[in-house]
């Protein structure tokens, strides 16, 4: 059974404690945590030093939570090595958070084709950085999960980074309404995605006169969802769900305590239609 969670991004004023249990009382098995108390490098928050992780896992988890994925900034799409690095480096850290308060990985970028460089050279350099993290983090039983973003987001461009990573421990979190919004494509898994995927982003859209599309209340909007579930249930997929509400880019959106329960419940009754 998929369970269901959200990223933080949906409350970025929230302090830890208040997102844990907002969590809760709304009936979420678990949260992915990206922006805490409207910081993004968690790693600089007090409930995240290295002395308080065992005690911040405990709040969570006397909740009945889980974290569901750390989601760092991380992106591999510079030629330049040194800014890979940096990249590489910031990941660590985060993943430092995710080993201390149980998440099962990381989430990192491709993310866009930098000017004079080419898709392939694109790719080669993210996947390269793939592999050298999931190595990396091999010892701390940690994943490394690139989300469907940005020039990587459709079906084809994932693939290809796909195609040359090295370790087990990579996977990617699906996020189909970045390509839909993109190109219009449906949400359709590949043969080359199915044993990768680990986790999954879920938000609505509508599309307007233009052809451009803005966020809405989920099963208001028009990204086909049952596409999507129909295409998680051929692979069996019992990971989870999180929904993604991106109030910290765009404030003009609904707060958290209308978009929150509202999502748990269209996803409760999409449950039992």
């Amino acid at each position: 059974m998929m369970k269901t969670s959200f990223s933080t991004l949906a409350c970025p004023d929230w302090n830890l404690r208040e997102i844990v249990q907002a969590a809760a009382t709304y009936g979420y098995d678990g949260v992915e945590l990206r922006v805490v108390s409207r910081e993004l490098d968690l790693w600089t928050l007090s409930e995240f030093q290295p002395s308080a992780l065992a005690g911040t896992r405990n709040v969570i988890q006397d909740l009945g939570l889980v974290v569901a994925s750390m989601g760092s900034s991380a992106c591999f799409h510079s030629s330049d090595p040194l800014e890979r690095q940096r990249n590489f480096d910031s990941a660590l850290r985060m993943a430092e958070l995710a080993a201390g308060l149980g998440a099962p990985s990381i989430r990192v970028f491709g993310d866009r084709i930098q000017p004079g460089n080419t898709r392939g050279q694109t790719a080669g350099w993210i996947a390269d950085s793939l592999n050298r993290l999931a190595e990396k983090l091999k010892p701390s039983g940690l994943e490394v999960w690139l989300e469907t973003h940005g020039d990587f987001a459709a079906v084809n461009d994932v693939d290809e980074v796909l195609a040359q990573l090295e370790g087990e421990n990579t996977g990617i979190i699906w996020d189909p309404a970045n390509a839909w919004e993109q190109s219009g494509e449906l949400p359709l898994i590949s043969a080359q995605m199915k044993p990768h995927i680990r986790h999954v982003h879920l938000k609505d859209m509508k599309r307007d006169s233009q052809g451009s599309s803005h966020y809405v209340a989920t099963g208001e909007g028009d990204f086909p969802f049952q596409t999507m579930f129909a295409s998680l249930a051929e692979i069996g997929f019992d990971g989870f769900v999180s929904f993604e509400w991106e109030n910290l880019w765009h404030p003009e959106l609904a707060g958290p305590e209308v978009a929150l329960p509202h999502f748990i419940e269209w996803w409760k009754n999409r449950e039992a239609s």
